[in-house]
């Protein structure tokens, strides 16, 4: 008999006038979802998002529609807690890895899809997962590359297959239109765009060293990987500078929801 995990109730909070949502453990609470058989699109908010919103009303809308937005940069967290909320960091990568495990451990929870990526990186992101999961059910992989006459048949099979985790691969913000787009295909799903995850997952690059990551400076280690990433790294002072009028001029807006 399946157990099931106990869900926390989000706490919404205003980043820049985004919502990010708190929780203590966003990997149960999504399991507890999949359990549910709850459909779920799944944010990974960091600051050149929010940025690239604020220019981008679209993509603002999606974000404010997610049902789920989780404080994936070092720059969203240290605004939390400049705001008095001590959260951890909640990078995309790290939570569809708990997921995948999940998924592995518990098969009643269904199947999972991997789309994006150059050809051939899914795939092989699939099978180091396999071998590190043996007990992980996967519907399929696609990478993003189709032309405009693939598309159809692709979203055919999606919507046949059914899985219930589906991770897309395709960069910000093209990822967070594509799913809010389709997620209609397979509205019992859990949608999450996942950016360069495969990459890492199938070796092509490798995540900036822990030490790194826990002093919220993986940005640097991006950008000695992709220099042609400079002008979006500008995004976060960008994002410090806004941060800190938006702090004195709003006096701290915070909005939650039982």
């Amino acid at each position: 008999m399946q157990t099931r995990v106990p869900s926390e109730t989000p706490q919404l909070f205003s980043v820049l006038g985004l919502p990010v949502h708190l929780l203590n453990n966003y990997s149960n609470w999504l399991t507890s979802r999949a359990q549910q058989r709850i459909g779920c699109h799944v944010v990974t908010l960091n600051a050149e998002m929010t940025m690239q919103a604020e220019e981008n009303p679209p993509l603002a809308s999606i974000i404010h529609q997610a049902d789920l937005v989780i404080p994936d940069g070092a720059g969203i967290v240290l605004y939390l807690r400049l705001h008095g909320r001590q959260m951890q960091r909640c990078p995309g990568i790290e939570l569809s890895e708990a997921l995948l495990q999940n998924f592995g451990q518990s098969p009643s929870l269904g199947s999972v899809f991997f789309f994006g990526g150059a050809p051939g990186v899914a795939q092989k992101a699939v099978e180091v997962w396999q071998e590190k999961v043996p007990g992980l059910a996967i519907a399929g992989t696609q990478h993003g590359y189709l032309s405009p006459e693939e598309e159809p048949v692709f979203h055919q099979r999606l919507k046949s297959l059914q899985p219930r985790l589906i991770l897309v691969g395709l960069g910000v913000p093209r990822q967070e239109f594509w799913i809010a787009e389709h997620r209609a295909l397979c509205p019992n799903a859990i949608w999450i765009g996942v950016g360069g995850s495969f990459d890492t997952w199938a070796g092509v690059k490798t995540r900036a060293p822990e030490w790194l990551r826990n002093n919220h400076l993986e940005w640097i280690y991006r950008l000695y990987q992709e220099p042609w990433r400079w002008r979006r790294m500008l995004a976060l002072p960008k994002f410090a500078l806004r941060a800190l009028v938006y702090r004195l001029t709003q006096r701290l807006p915070v909005s939650s929801q039982g």
